[in-house]
């Protein structure tokens, strides 16, 4: 598209914004009416049409970037529209197939059978092997022939794949385990929080025990939730008044359960995690545009012909995520269980913390190597930072892909495990939500320093990187992300986790013994 550094920039965080911030209204759908495997099926086709219309604009005479075979210095208008229109619609495909598939695959797993229960928690780590995986050959094949054949030949790749993966997919159908939707998850939140103001002026109840639960017998099955002492005021939903009506024949607006009441303050709580995850997704996000970018002005070549594609980079962090992935699953967990005595090694905030810290790494590292090149081009403007192997940004794409493997795989099984079990998939659709706004923020963060800066004298993002200061704004971000830090672990501390108790409901509050939690306190 020709576009300078800082627009192309903005592009590629509004996209991956969009795209992370749709599965939210995908996941909605899918635990509400359409069910996770129908949200599968439909966001596939559309996933599928978006790849169609994007190899389209690249082989159809009307719609290609330029008549002829001129020099192409800027894209046709219509050219624009189409492949924007594309990948958008890509994005929508997204909102659903993402959240509704990842969920589906962890829905196969009984968590009331203990082998079952450990394996999935294995699954996060496979899961994320697998994507690391497709990203590989993404950024070294498809990257290859997208820079030395053209795009068309590679969305054509990106279309029979697609198109062989949902028939994979459908032809599984017989051997899946589903989830029936139970209706939109947002009313029995409400219908707490009007209860509660309702009974605002009752006492608290002496003893958690005279707080509301649906009787054994009509459980179906359901997964109970134990009674917490925090967020108090929302126990008021349940508490039970004696009007002259059973409780079963109460309206859901006057009278909730325990269940009901605690799976709104499992949303509550989750609200302070997600927002002190972002810092670290806007760390993350550089990876796609700056970190990219920068090795466009580094010298690529491996012998002699051979140059290496600037996305090609991508692939150490993607090696770094599946190093750091396959050790935790497969040596850190077993040791640290023993230690612990906890089942998933270390609880999953722990893990996500100690993620947090590799992108503070980096940061730091990824403004010195940037310093670095700069002081390069400074040494032989003709030659610029061609003198310096690529390989330079292995360190940060390694690093950030180790913070991947702890935080971005923690966060995945984090907000699936916490949130209420009607919400799986918009639980991932959270996660998604995390790089998405950090995403925006990123964009949102360039634009302010480049206000800023530009106003003390010379902008920190020029028309291309050797006029640029990336070097000052990765210090920032590292800056950011370190307090951050201190703010996370200070909510982590803090956490209740979800706390499940399936076979008895009577005596079931927080410190009793009989309660059997998901996980241990922090």
């Amino acid at each position: 598209m020709h576009q300078e550094l800082k627009t192309a920039a903005r592009n590629v965080n509004y996209w991956a914004g969009v795209t992370t911030l749709m599965p939210l209204f995908g996941g909605f759908i899918a635990d509400a009416y359409l069910g996770r495997y129908s949200t599968v099926l439909a966001s596939s086709i559309v996933y599928l049409i978006g790849l169609v219309l994007l190899t389209l604009s690249w082989f159809l005479p009307s719609l290609k970037p330029c008549d002829g075979t001129d020099m192409c210095t800027e894209p046709r208008r219509i050219h624009e529209v189409v492949f924007f229109l594309a990948i958008y619609l890509i994005s929508f495909g997204t909102g659903g197939h993402k959240p509704s598939l990842e969920s589906f695959g962890a829905d196969q797993f009984d968590e009331d059978h203990d082998g079952e229960r450990r394996q999935k928690m294995s699954f996060f780590n496979w899961w994320n092997c697998a994507l690391c995986s497709g990203l590989i050959v993404g950024v070294t094949l498809i990257v290859y022939i997208q820079d030395n054949i053209n795009w068309g030949a590679a969305d054509i790749i990106f279309t029979v794949v697609m198109a062989f993966s949902l028939l994979i997919f459908i032809i599984g159908r017989p051997f899946y385990r589903y989830r029936v939707p139970t209706g939109s998850p947002l009313t029995p939140m409400l219908q707490v929080l009007v209860a509660a103001i309702s009974k605002r002026k009752l006492p608290y109840p002496s003893n958690p025990d005279q707080l509301y639960e649906v009787p054994k017998y009509n459980s179906n099955n359901r997964r109970y939730l134990c009674h917490t002492n925090k967020l108090k005021f929302l126990d008021k939903a349940a508490i039970l008044v004696d009007d002259g009506s059973s409780a079963e024949k109460q309206s859901p607006w006057n009278l909730a359960t325990v269940t009901k009441v605690e799976e709104m303050k499992l949303i509550i709580n989750i609200i302070p995690i997600w927002v002190s995850t972002i810092p670290f997704g806007m760390c993350v996000a550089q990876t796609a545009t700056f970190f990219v970018k920068q090795g466009t002005q580094l010298n690529r070549k491996i012998g002699e012909g051979f140059e290496i594609p600037p996305a090609s980079i991508f692939t150490v962090a993607a090696l770094g995520m599946v190093v750091s992935v396959a050790i935790y699953d497969k040596i850190l967990v077993p040791a640290l269980r023993r230690v612990t005595q906890n089942e998933r090694g270390i609880n999953i905030l722990q893990r996500i913390g100690f993620g947090m810290l590799f992108s503070i790494a980096t940061m730091i590292v990824a403004a010195l190597v940037e310093k670095k090149r700069l002081e390069a081009v400074e040494r032989d403007p003709l030659k610029g930072s061609l003198t310096m192997s690529v390989f330079w940004l292995a360190p940060q794409f390694l690093i950030i892909g180790f913070g991947d493997g702890f935080t971005l795989v923690g966060l995945q099984e984090y907000f699936y495990d916490q949130v209420p079990d009607s919400m799986r998939s918009l639980g991932i659709a959270f996660y998604l939500s995390v790089i998405g706004a950090a995403s925006f923020l990123s964009s949102m963060l360039i634009t302010v320093v480049d206000h800023i800066t530009k106003k003390s004298g010379k902008s920190w993002f020029g028309k291309d990187l050797n006029s640029s200061r990336l070097d000052k704004f990765y210090w920032l971000l590292a800056a950011i992300a370190t307090v951050n830090l201190f703010l996370f672990v200070f909510v982590a501390r803090r956490y209740s986790y979800k706390n499940v108790q399936k076979l008895a409901v009577a005596d079931c509050y927080e410190g009793k013994s009989d309660c059997e939690g998901v996980e241990t306190k922090v």
